[in-house]
C-alpha cells in the first residue's frame, strides 16, 4: 500500500516539475502598463513587494513576485481573473476579517492592476502544485 503511494507522489511531483508553466489567462480589457501606474496610484506597495514597481517593498502582505503562477490568492480564492479584480476592490467581501483595506480601486484600474500581476512569472513551477513547493525539493 505504501509503495503506491509513493509511487503517486512520485509521478505527481514529476508532472510538476516540468519546466513550463500554465500561462494565466488573458485580462479583457486590462493592460499591464496601465496596471503599473495603478499600482503605483493605489499605493499598493506599501503593503506588498511587487517586482516592477519602484519602491514596492512592504512587508504587511505577502510578495506579489511569481503572482501568475499561484493557483489560489487571499489563502482560498482561485486565481482567476474575475476572482482576484473583486479581491482587489472588495477584499472585506470576500474574507471579512482580512486586514488587506478597501484602496477605492474602480473596476478598470482592478482589471489593468490584474494584467500586470498575471505579468509575474518565474515560470519554474508548470502546472499549479498539489503540495507546497519545499514539499517537493524544488528549491
Amino acid at each position: 500500500m505504501m509503495r503506491g503511494a509513493v509511487i503517486v507522489l512520485v509521478a505527481l511531483t514529476a508532472s510538476c516539475r516540468d519546466g513550463s508553466a500554465v500561462p494565466r489567462p488573458d485580462v479583457v480589457g486590462g493592460s499591464a502598463s496601465r496596471g503599473k501606474v495603478a499600482m503605483t496610484k493605489f499605493g499598493c506597495g506599501g503593503c506588498h513587494a511587487i517586482p516592477g514597481i519602484p519602491g514596492a517593498v512592504g512587508r504587511v502582505g505577502p510578495s506579489l513576485a511569481g503572482f501568475a503562477d499561484r493557483a489560489y490568492v487571499a489563502g482560498s480564492t482561485l486565481n482567476v481573473p474575475d476572482s482576484v479584480m473583486q479581491w482587489i476592490r472588495a477584499p472585506r467581501s470576500m474574507r471579512p476579517n482580512t486586514v488587506m483595506p478597501a484602496t477605492g480601486v474602480n473596476a478598470r484600474d482592478a482589471r489593468d492592476i490584474v494584467a500586470y500581476l498575471y505579468s509575474l512569472t518565474e515560470r519554474r513551477l508548470g502546472a499549479p502544485h498539489l503540495f507546497p513547493v519545499t514539499w517537493l525539493g524544488t528549491h
